[in-house]
């Protein structure tokens, strides 16, 4: 496969959860590509389904947890339709790995960090005894932790936050997997051990050549990592486009907000912009554009019809009534036009 063929193809998702008998519809028809090779970030507020979606890929949504309908198509299965463990322990960690963003939780800590590490070569690559043992000691140095042959034996509460999150990172690349799916992986990190940390995966991405899939909410990772970015809000793609479209050239109007709340772009004296209002309640039935409520500018056909994805460019689309022929023409916020100027010249973007 060339790279920038799609690699994985999520059409219209579907999940839901049953919590205290209610149904609890977490991803509203959410459509996604991801190409070979690529570096993508799915940005949006807590709450807004990244990590769901994304789990749907390996088969880790929790028990009460189902893909109603949709499908996601990788290597020619739809996994979206997997539902026997068997047939998931051949994608996951194999094919499709994740890293979680609190390594203390993610690591097991009455089992060493080599236990752990040599665990995946033993289940996924058959090694056993010095051979599992020499693989342990160079994944532990190819993610940067000195003395491996001692560092191995040692357990998670003897490793700083940084050291084990470079662990999981091991464990999850072991496999030498397609797809590598970070989840907010430097929220517990201070910031340069949060560089150190991005800068490790986007090396080991170019040694290992699997596509690289990032959950976060902030915007600064996304600036440094991304060659495209999908904006989530309420369960649904509602903007995607590649990273210098997005800060650039944004159209929908909670990417806009979104990008306001950047620190970067406050005004020495005046108070920081933040969104008003509250996501919907999402066992609720949702009509409309689900961002009208908190959008002052929204239109009236905004409560009533949910947008279409509009095309803007052949890599460049969004879900909102402001791209259709027959709407007013509304420039973007302050904030936005500001930060067009401001970051006029400067890269964005992980293009390597």
């Amino acid at each position: 496969m060339a790279k920038g063929d799609a690699i994985l193809e999520a059409k219209d998702v579907v999940i839901k959860f049953n919590l205290r008998g209610r149904t609890l519809t977490a991803i509203r028809g959410a459509s996604l590509e991801l190409n070979e090779g690529e570096t993508l970030a799915i940005v949006g507020e807590s709450g807004s389904g990244k990590s769901v979606l994304t789990k749907s890929f390996i088969g880790m949504l929790d028990q009460n947890g189902w893909v109603d309908s949709g499908s996601v198509m990788f290597e020619g299965r739809n996994l979206a339709a997997l539902r026997d463990e068997k047939e998931w322990l051949a994608i996951r960690g194999k094919k499709i790995a994740m890293v979680f963003q609190d390594p203390m939780t993610a690591l097991n800590p009455l089992l060493s960090v080599g236990a752990q590490i040599r665990e995946v070569f033993e289940l996924h690559h058959g090694l056993s005894g010095k051979a599992a043992d020499h693989a342990v000691i160079d994944m532990l140095e190819r993610v940067g932790i000195d003395a491996p042959e001692s560092r191995r034996k040692q357990y998670p509460h003897e490793f700083s936050g940084g050291m084990r999150q470079r662990v999981v990172i091991a464990i999850a690349v072991a496999c030498k997997p397609r797809i590598l799916i970070c989840d907010e992986p430097t929220t517990a990190l201070d910031v340069t051990i949060q560089a150190q940390i991005l800068d490790l995966i986007k090396a080991l991405q170019r040694d290992l050549a699997f596509t690289t899939v990032y959950i976060t909410h902030d915007l600064g990772v996304v600036a440094n990592v991304a060659d495209r970015v999908a904006v989530m809000y309420s369960g649904q793609i509602v903007e995607t486009g590649m990273a210098e479209e997005v800060f650039y050239d944004s159209r929908h109007p909670y990417t806009w907000a979104l990008l306001s709340s950047l620190p970067q772009l406050g005004v020495k004296g005046q108070p920081l912009y933040s969104i008003s209002g509250t996501p919907p309640n999402l066992f609720n039935r949702i009509s409309g554009d689900a961002f009208a409520p908190r959008n002052p500018k929204a239109l009236k056909v905004d409560f009533v019809a949910q947008p279409p994805m509009f095309q803007i460019s052949p890599t460049h689309r969004a879900a909102t009534w402001l791209l259709d022929p027959r709407a007013p023409a509304m420039d973007p916020p302050p904030a936005i036009l500001a930060m067009r100027a401001k970051l006029g010249g400067a890269k964005i973007g992980g293009a390597r």
